[in-house]
């Protein structure tokens, strides 16, 4: 560097100082960070002061339009299952069947994280909040490892006990900052009502992995079940246990075919009973015929109404198309295996669609 040039005799220089005077800027000066840094603090823990029922911290909800900016995103042609189908469809010549599959193909659809491999799970994840953005949009992902999944039913499976959380991780740190909403573990809440063996580990390992997603840009919702599954105050206590308190709230109906104003009434009666104003979702993907007897391929089920984000008068944030329309329940009523396309299935769907409330 050069030397530093003097200044002009005209100017006086500011008198340097003593030590002592330094030492009391210096400690001026430290007070001050301190004093900013307990505002930043303070300001960053606010939300979850002692604000709820009972003494509860809980967590400012988000808005609708918050908690999804943009509103939904399209999935990538990698992960919609639906469009894969169409384009082949089209490749052959049939028409008829790409078309009605495209009215699947073109809704936003949620995208379901099953496979226990950190490395394939981290993929998936950055290349839907990549053409997330691309589109200005929320992705919406499902989160489905959970150990002992499905209680050993029709979609048995998951990560072991170990590996969960360092999964849960894996997907924080590829979604960090995306705004992507989070829907983590459908029905690992409410099975434990059928499913007993899940009652000891099953809410303190949920409450562990909302500690790994807190505080990351992530809006996420817990399993609330659906309505005529769990009794409302058993489900609002597992919920709490869960931590609900530090999420945006829980959803409902996911994989199921209540109508929305059934599913509303319960979610808002769900609500309440956890206490704190907790937001929710319904999955709409299946219901615009209404509950038909059984949660496993019922015949005569048609798409719901078109998902979207609400207008957020409400505690209602969006009606989401969570499962994706043509993949099978499980072996039953002549299904494939759980979450294996069903063309027929699928196209029965689109031919019983029914506009309006679903």
């Amino acid at each position: 560097m050069p030397d530093q040039q003097l200044p002009p005799d005209d100017h006086v220089p500011m008198p340097r100082r003593p030590p002592s005077a330094t030492r009391q800027w210096a400690w001026i000066g430290g007070a001050a960070a301190v004093v900013v840094a307990v505002v930043v603090g303070v300001a960053l823990w606010l939300p979850t002061v002692p604000n709820g029922p009972d003494g509860r911290r809980i967590v400012e909800r988000q808005s609708a339009a918050q908690a999804f900016p943009g509103g939904l995103a399209r999935q990538p042609a990698s992960e919609n299952q639906p469009g894969r189908r169409e384009t082949q469809a089209r490749a052959d010549g049939d028409t008829t069947t790409a078309q009605r599959i495209a009215v699947i193909a073109d809704e936003p659809i949620a995208t379901w994280l099953t496979d226990p491999s950190v490395t394939t799970t981290r993929e998936t994840v950055r290349e839907v909040v990549a053409n997330a953005r691309r589109q200005d949009k929320t992705p919406v992902f499902v989160l489905y490892t959970i150990p002992d999944r499905d209680c050993g039913h029709y979609s048995k499976g998951g990560s072991t006990p170990a590996e969960y959380l360092p999964w849960i991780r894996s997907v924080v740190r590829a979604a960090a900052g995306s705004h992507a909403v989070v829907l983590v573990e459908p029905d690992a809440i409410a099975q434990i009502h059928v499913c007993k063996r899940l009652s000891d580990s099953r809410l303190p390992l949920l409450r562990k992995a909302v500690d790994e997603l807190s505080g990351h840009g992530l809006t996420v919702y817990l399993d609330g079940g659906n309505e005529n599954r769990v009794p409302t105050a058993t489900m609002a206590g597992w919920l709490r246990q869960a931590g609900v308190d530090r999420t945006q709230g829980f959803f409902t109906n996911v994989s199921n075919f209540y109508r929305v104003d059934q599913e509303r009434a319960y979610a808002d009666r769900l609500a309440d009973a956890v206490g704190g104003d907790p937001h929710f979702v319904i999955d709409v993907s299946r219901n615009g015929r209404g509950w038909l007897g059984t949660w496993c391929n019922p015949e005569g089920a048609g798409l719901g109404q078109s998902p979207h984000v609400t207008a957020g008068s409400s505690r209602l944030d969006a009606l989401l198309w969570v499962k994706t329309p043509g993949l099978s329940d499980g072996t039953c009523n002549g299904g494939p295996a759980a979450g294996q396309w069903w063309e027929s299935y699928a196209l029965d769907l689109v031919e019983n669609r029914k506009d309006g409330d679903g």
